[in-house]
This record gives structure tokens, sequence and C-alpha cells, in this order.
């Protein structure tokens, strides 16, 4: 009896032992499986930490990127200001300058018009004093301005202020020339070298060089009709001589003519109208 007593003790005991190596086994697992649980969780919470991280990163650099871009707005802003005054100053430099250069345009066209006047002009003289030698008259155009110079000894005697008959036939062909150029003035002027004059009832060289420029414009009006109001008397005695060595090229008579500067600037109207210039 005993011993059967104490067989069913030991089997007791060996079924105790098997069902608690089991619930051990049994929470092992479960003791592992939660580990593993949790380490999943740490990486996880590892990640969304490293996340954070980044999206706090980014918040910085969109927050800087927003101020950096608000500040390029506003330089912008300050560019385009100056960049439409610049170019409102440019657009008045350009009008400037294309009016500036306009006006050039029409004095240099009116310049030319005048010089193919006076061109026109010497021509027209030359044409009918051709046959005269040089030294007794001379025909030129200084600064827009036709002169016609004829030796003292051709117009007058010495000392005198009586145009001779071989003068006469001179002013006439000049006269031949300015009746067909009523659009000009000119000025007969009196030249005289410096020796004083001592003889008849005039004081001095200055007498006598307006006494000749009268001479001559008494000629042209009353001999070969040119209009008295184009003409201008003048003398200028000793005063402008050409040569300094030779005293006989200073005994003068020079007939200045003079385009009227109203139209002079008629030619400029003229040409503001000219299509190619507006």
């Amino acid at each position: 009896m005993r011993k059967i007593f104490l067989g069913c003790l030991g089997v007791t005991l060996l079924l105790s032992s098997c069902v608690s190596q089991k619930k051990f086994a049994d929470l092992e697992a479960k003791h592992k499986e939660s580990q593993d649980l949790l380490n999943s969780a740490t990486v996880k919470l590892n990640d969304c930490l490293e996340e954070n991280t980044r999206l706090k990163t980014l918040e910085d650099q969109i927050a800087f990127l927003k101020a950096n871009n608000q500040e390029l707005i506003n330089n912008m802003g300050n560019l385009t200001t100056l960049t439409t005054k610049g170019a409102e100053n440019l657009e008045k430099s350009l009008e400037s300058l294309q009016e500036k250069d306009l006006t050039i345009r029409k004095l240099q066209d009116a310049i030319t018009r005048r010089d193919s006047v006076n061109l026109a002009l010497v021509q027209s003289l030359k044409g009918v004093l051709g046959n005269l030698d040089d030294e007794d008259i001379e025909i030129s155009v200084e600064k827009g301005v036709v002169f016609v110079s004829i030796s003292d000894k051709l117009l007058f005697s010495s000392g005198s202020y009586n145009v001779t008959s071989r003068a006469k036939e001179v002013l006439g062909k000049v006269a031949q020339v300015v009746n067909n150029k009523p659009d000009f003035e000119f000025m007969v002027e009196g030249h005289t070298d410096d020796v004083p004059y001592r003889s008849g009832v005039l004081l001095d060289n200055w007498d006598l060089s307006v006494k000749r420029a009268t001479a001559v414009v008494r000629i042209l009006q009353n001999d070969y009709n040119v209009d008295p109001k184009r003409m201008t008397a003048a003398g200028r005695a000793e005063f402008i001589p050409v040569s300094q060595t030779e005293k006989s090229k200073n005994r003068r008579t020079r007939i200045v003519v003079l385009p009227k500067i109203d139209q002079f600037y008629s030619m400029i109207e003229e040409g503001m109208k000219d299509p190619k210039i507006n």
C-alpha cells in the first residue's frame, strides 16, 4: 500500500512539474513577443523623432525662405520703381536728343539751302564779271556771306570819290545780278589806306570812304534802278586792312550781299515742314 501511495505521489509531482514547464514556456513566448513589440515600437518612435526633427528643420527653412521671398518682393518693388524712373529719364533723354538732332538737321538743311543760294549768286557774278582782271575785282564767300571787292584804281581816281566811266560798266553788271536776286539786301563799304586825306572839302579818310560808298549806291540806284531800300552805304576808312605791305589792296570798295534774317528763318521753317524730317 505504501508503494502505491509513493507511486501516486511521484506521478502527481511529475504531472505538476510538466504543467509548470508549459506555462513557463508560454510566458517566455509572450515575453519575447512583448519584447519584439517594444523593440518595434522603439524603432518607430525613433523614426518619428527623426521625422519630427526633419519637419522642424523644414519649418525653419520654410520660414527662412518666406522671409527671403518677402525681401525679394520688396526689392523687386523698389527695383521696379527705380526701373520705371530710369525708363522715364531715359525716354526724356531720348526725346531731348531727338529734338536736338531734329534741330541740327533743320539748321543743316537751312545752311545747305543758304550755301546753295550763295553758290548760285557767286556763279552769276562770275558769269557777268568773268572778263575782268582778278586784281581789279574779287568775289568770295566768307561765313555764309558773298563779298564783291572792287579795287580803288578801277572805281576812282586817286583821292577822288567820282566813279570812273569804266567802273560804271562794272557796276551795271553787278546791278544786273542783284536785280535778279530781290530777296537779298547788300551793303556798299568804302575802304581806304592809312595815308591821311588832306585835300578838298573832306575832313579825313572816314569822309572819303563814306563818299565813295554813297557814290556807288547812287550809281546803282539812279543808273541801274536798284531798289534803294535794299542798299546800305558805309565807310570803314583805313581800319580794316587786308594787307600790311601792299596799301593799294586796302583801297577798295566792297559790296557785301546780306541774306535777310527772316529769309534764313523761313528756310528753317520750310525744313520743319519737310516730311523726311518730320
